[in-house]
């Protein structure tokens, strides 16, 4: 599996981290020691990841949790296209590592489902490791939609932990399991009716009072969404195209610009060039502009659909200019 890797300044950033980090070379060592020159890539073989001496996969303590195995490997990161699997990656045998994963069973308890944590223990799932390229333990590999889209190495702080995690979630915005949504409520179909009736203030109190009796309500909450677009278009609706595009090249530095032109991209279906417009942003320095772009880009995710392969990309660079 391959996919985007940290920047360089990311990688700087948790670089000091890895001083304290459980060298896997050695356990690879240990194990082809074990197998007495058999195949490394053998499985089941006495000593061989995955074999009948490597120690037994870790049980899940908590909700959100899975054990990672080379057996369920690949019917875990398939979860990932509904929702971010965060993989942690320890050792059963050291107790440092064992406590960071207690951090992660906790928050997973506590995310309501928007994220899965996968636990692999590299001893009994070495070739996972390699294919992840781990280099020590602790580490943390986010994948959304089968690739990776964030990493860290080493014990982090549980401030930055959380910091990541929110950056993978609103960067991802995990999609429910078909079926878990909101059952048809009659108040659907009367706010789209009007909406394609013109009224905007009718739909926008129809889909208020589905969010008032179920604040979970996702239909409702990418339709006010939809809603709010379609009053920003209407609000010019002799806006010259061309004209505010080329505006907004002309001030790169200006973010009403941006959004203006991104909404008007999303509307022609430009999908590829309004994200990558705002995310322009979100990669700078200005924290009022990032935040402005950052908050209209899940905005416009949601009314373009995940489904939707520009989407898909443009959660993942999200995801990583977040963190």
């Amino acid at each position: 599996m391959t996919g985007p890797r940290p920047n360089e300044q990311q990688q700087a950033a948790m670089s000091a981290a890895l001083s304290g980090a459980v060298d896997l070379s050695g356990l690879k060592a240990r194990a082809d020691a074990q197998r007495g020159g058999a195949d490394a890539g053998a499985l089941g073989a006495p000593g061989a990841p995955g074999g009948a001496d490597a120690p037994p996969p870790p049980v899940p303590t908590g909700p959100n949790v899975v054990a990672v195995t080379e057996e369920n490997f690949q019917s875990v990161i398939e979860q990932s296209m509904q929702v971010p699997v965060i993989l942690e990656f320890y050792v059963a045998r050291a107790d440092q590592s064992q406590q960071y994963g207690d951090l992660f069973e906790r928050l997973a308890a506590d995310s309501d489902g928007t994220w899965i944590l996968g636990k692999v223990e590299v001893e009994s799932a070495m070739r996972i490791a390699q294919a992840m390229q781990i280099q020590g333990v602790p580490a943390v590999r986010a994948v959304f939609q089968g690739q990776i889209v964030a990493e860290f190495d080493g014990k982090q702080p549980e401030d930055k932990v959380r910091e990541f995690l929110k950056a993978i979630v609103e960067g991802t915005g995990g999609t429910l399991p078909e079926g878990a949504g909101p059952q048809e409520d009659p108040r659907v179909e009367e706010a789209e009716n009007a909406i394609a009736e013109g009224d905007l203030d009718k739909a926008e109190e129809l889909y208020n009072s589905l969010l008032a009796d179920d604040p979970a309500h996702a239909l409702a909450k990418d339709a006010l969404k939809q809603i709010q677009l379609m009053r920003r278009l209407g609000s010019d609706p002799d806006a010259d195209v061309d004209a505010v595009i080329r505006d907004a090249d002309a001030a790169p530095d200006d973010i009403d610009k941006a959004m203006k032109a991104a909404d008007l991209q999303v509307a022609a279906g430009e999908y590829d060039a309004a994200f990558g417009r705002l995310l322009s942003f979100v990669r700078g320095t200005d924290d009022d502009a990032k935040e402005a772009a950052r908050a209209r880009l899940i905005e416009l995710f949601a009314i373009v659909g995940n489904e939707e392969s520009a989407v898909q990309k443009g959660r993942r660079d999200l995801a990583s200019a977040l963190f």
